[in-house]
């Protein structure tokens, strides 16, 4: 009898030593995420074309907003870190208006969204009048707290590069004008005509 108990607790021990060397995926924690993410130089320096160099640049910092942002909705946005959180987002942006993210952070509350990714981008100059405006075209994908897909969205940024001169470097800093601006209508609005 106590020969069956042992094998009984050995296996059951088996078992449960089997069960619990799951191994899970690391994720990066949200403080982590917060504690990385700024508005300072955050990519590799390697030599690449200017074009490249500035999608690359570009993708990055979207993400990183975004990023920034699905961790701000998340939150209860009444706390320090919240704070600290939405000022790391406000300096992403030339002119620090709270305007400039209302619309993102309502869209991403609206539709619950728990991450974003980046997808296909592009980058591109458009010349209005006398004003050059540098716009970056991208896909975002939003999933929410399950990791399944909510949507794809196609966005705009209007982004610009200030000079920021090191000496014997040539540096910029990026910021956006505008994050997922809507283009203006080309045409007139249509009116009653005699």
């Amino acid at each position: 009898m106590k020969s069956k108990n042992k094998i009984v607790l050995l296996i059951i021990s088996l078992v449960l030593i089997t069960f619990s060397c799951n191994k899970e995926v690391k994720q990066r924690s949200d403080l982590e995420i917060v504690r990385n993410n700024n508005n300072r130089k955050s990519y590799p320096v390697i030599k690449m074309d200017s074009a490249l160099a500035i999608t690359t640049i570009t993708k990055q910092k979207i993400q990183e907003l975004l990023d920034l942002s699905t961790l701000y909705t998340a939150g209860n946005r009444d706390t320090e870190i919240d704070s600290v959180i939405y000022a790391q987002m406000q300096s992403y942006f030339f002119e620090q208006d709270s305007n400039r993210l209302s619309s993102l952070l309502l869209q991403l509350d609206s539709l619950k969204v728990q991450t974003a990714k980046v997808g296909n981008i592009s980058v591109s100059k458009e010349i209005k009048g006398n004003d050059t405006l540098d716009l970056a075209k991208f896909y975002v994908e939003y999933f929410d707290f399950r990791n399944r897909l909510i949507g794809s969205y196609e966005k705009t940024a209007h982004y610009v590069l200030k000079p920021s001169p090191v000496k014997f470097v040539k540096e910029f800093k990026f910021y956006f004008v505008d994050f997922d601006s809507k283009p203006k209508k080309d045409s007139t609005s249509v009116g009653v005509t005699k």
